[in-house]
């Protein structure tokens, strides 16, 4: 959605904090001939007053005309990520004793430092038309300032926001009137108009998840507003804080919201269980269904009417990449859903260049790349051995005509992956998945290479065209040896010349992309000994030039969940493939990235770790997933 966030204020959070804390506007004791502020006021573009400690607090008078409060609701922002802030309502401001409702707020279940609106509920019976006091003041173990904002300037017969400094005498007034909600009811309650409070740790996360109506309109789920929300299950419909649902009807721009039981919504509540029940949610646990079914669900959003998958739903994702669209290809079409597989192998069918390669990624529309990205030769591998996966999985009626429609596609590709060979066997120096060029052949082409090549030949086989199935397996064979001799001894380091370390692409040499060589299995554990960080994920490779630091990728993550359970070592993925679960986010999505501390950064979800660990699951439920066998001359 794109919606005004609480994050742009979060990101100034540091220096309007302590501009704010310790301040006091001067004057004198209220005005008690001023009319009573009414139950609301909702502007808090400015920071009025910080409350932290025992010499600060806020507070601001009002009436309502309810006769019971439920719930009060404060635009706090902290600097703190631990401590309490005291929420009270007072008949005399100065008098604690004279509270009618007191409440405790737990910063640290909040998600710590960050900034929005709080929701506090109280319970306490109060006179229609009374004059209270709406009073807060926070403590922590440290100096990090927590601020109440509010607007400056005094509304016309309203009283201004109080601020107590010890230090300065007391309370005083004026200057603005602080952002609170007596009873917030509707769209008063955070989460719809306006956030929830916002962590700062959510920052890093440019989307949250993804609303569709099921029909190709998508809109992505801003992180300030996936607080306190939860999708209803087996659905893109979220359930808000107050009880009211968000979701994106069929031909609207942006997303509604609209009551509990909304008849659209139902609807496309719906529609979309009933196309999970038309596949298969895989997982031995409930935890692993609920991935599972927030994976399908998400890879669906993703794919284009037209066949075109895209990577995630923020720019500079939105475009579809061969390699990506490939595994979500490969994961619809294990989990049933094979007009979804057919349709994205169709679109990179007709994608293709005219001398049997990929661009890099391309416009959503079909149009071509968005820009001069180098093509990447990991496609031609890619798209073959995706389209023999669905093969495999396909019902058998009309199966064989419509692979006859993708085989001048994947004729092409091995054609020109065969033709690409040098003397010793090995492909050209190529962009790699990191897309970043190397100088020599890079294990992230070469290993998909291999595995396309067998699955082109062994479609080829199906066709009966046997002339294509020599050449492609006599080209495979040539690329294994070149492999076994360059790559192998160097433990399947990125790159032939050893420059660049060890690669999570190091699991593409294994089931169910290629049958594992000997040797395989020691240099997997190797590299992923040496790949793992502290937050028990794993960084692309090992190159000392590389941008990794610290910041875990949940896609070479989980090539070793599936490497390691479709080779027959369930125990050993599926621990890793639970890692990657526990990074779901405040919604059950996927992120891209994870950082030391183990929150979800850039985009959430990646459709490309949805289909991994979509993959994983259906092999730690079966015999594994089938892999393209070693072509025969």
């Amino acid at each position: 959605m794109r919606t005004r966030s609480v994050l742009a204020a979060t990101a100034l959070l540091t220096t309007l904090l302590h501009a704010a804390h310790g301040t006091a506007a001067a004057g004198g004791p209220p005005d008690r001939s001023r009319r009573a502020a009414p139950d609301r006021q909702a502007g808090h573009d400015a920071a009025l007053a910080g409350i932290r400690g025992a010499g600060s607090a806020g507070a601001q008078e009002f009436s309502t005309a309810a006769g019971r409060l439920d719930r009060v609701s404060l635009y706090l922002a902290s600097g703190a990520a631990t401590g309490r802030v005291r929420v009270q309502v007072r008949t005399v401001r100065e008098d604690p004793g004279s509270a009618v409702a007191d409440a405790a707020v737990d910063l640290a279940r909040l998600g710590g430092a960050g900034a929005g609106w709080v929701e506090v509920p109280l319970a306490a019976a109060v006179r229609p038309g009374a004059r209270y006091w709406l009073f807060a003041q926070a403590t922590t173990g440290g100096d990090e300032p927590v601020v109440w904002y509010g607007r400056r300037g005094d509304a016309a017969g309203a009283p201004a926001a109080s601020r107590f400094d010890g230090a300065a005498g007391g309370w005083r007034e004026g200057g603005g009137r602080f952002a609170f909600y007596v009873n917030p009811t509707g769209a008063e309650r955070c989460g719809e108009a306006e956030a929830c409070y916002v962590p700062a740790s959510l920052k890093p996360a440019r989307t949250a998840g993804l609303l569709t109506d099921g029909r190709g309109a998508v809109e992505a789920v801003d992180p300030a507003f996936a607080v306190g929300a939860r999708y209803l299950p087996g659905s893109n419909v979220l359930e808000l804080p107050s009880g009211r649902w968000r979701h994106l009807p069929a031909g609207a721009a942006k997303s509604r919201v609209v009551g509990a039981q909304d008849p659209g919504a139902l609807a496309q509540i719906a529609e979309s269980r009933r196309w999970l029940a038309s596949g298969r949610v895989p997982g031995g646990s409930a935890a692993r269904r609920e991935g599972a079914e927030r994976a399908l669900l998400s890879m669906r959003a993703l794919l284009r009417p037209n066949g075109a998958f895209a990577a995630a739903w923020y720019p500079f994702w939105d475009f579809s990449w061969p390699r990506d669209s490939a595994f979500a290809a490969a994961a619809f079409a294990h989990t049933g859903h094979d007009e979804e597989a057919y349709r994205i192998l169709r679109y990179n069918a007709g994608t293709q260049r005219p001398d049997g390669t990929w661009e890099a990624r391309t416009r959503l529309d079909g149009s071509g790349p968005p820009d001069n990205r180098q093509w990447q030769l990991d496609a031609n591998g890619w798209v073959p051995w995706a389209a023999w996966q669905w093969y495999r999985t396909a019902p058998a009626a009309g199966r064989a005509e419509r692979l006859g429609a993708l085989y001048p596609a994947i004729a092409k590709a091995a054609d020109f992956t065969a033709g690409s060979l040098d003397a010793e066997g090995l492909p050209p120096a190529s962009p790699d998945y990191w897309e970043l060029p190397t100088a020599t052949a890079n294990i992230g082409t070469a290993a998909p290479l291999l595995a396309g090549l067998n699955a082109a030949a062994d479609l080829a086989r199906e066709r009966g065209r046997d002339a294509d199935a020599v050449r492609w397996a006599q080209a495979a064979g040539r690329l294994r040896a070149g492999i076994a001799k360059r790559f192998a001894p160097l433990g399947y380091a990125r790159t032939v010349d050893g420059l660049h370390g060890r690669d999570s692409a190091a699991a593409f040499m294994a089931p169910p992309f290629n049958t594992a060589p000997a040797g395989l299995a020691r240099a997997l554990d190797d590299t992923f000994r040496e790949l793992r960080r502290p937050n028990g994920g794993l960084v692309p490779g090992s190159d000392p030039g590389a941008p990794w630091g610290n910041i875990s990728w949940t896609a070479s993550t989980s090539f070793f969940a599936l490497a390691w359970t479709s080779s027959g070592e369930r125990a050993k993925g599926g621990a890793v493939l639970d890692w990657v679960l526990g990074q779901r986010n405040l919604l059950g999505e996927l992120p891209e990235t994870v950082d030391p501390q183990g929150l979800p950064k850039a985009v959430v979800p990646l459709g490309w770790t949805d289909a991994l660990v979509l993959l994983t699951l259906v092999a730690q439920e079966g015999p594994g997933l089938p892999t393209p066998p070693p072509a025969r001359t």
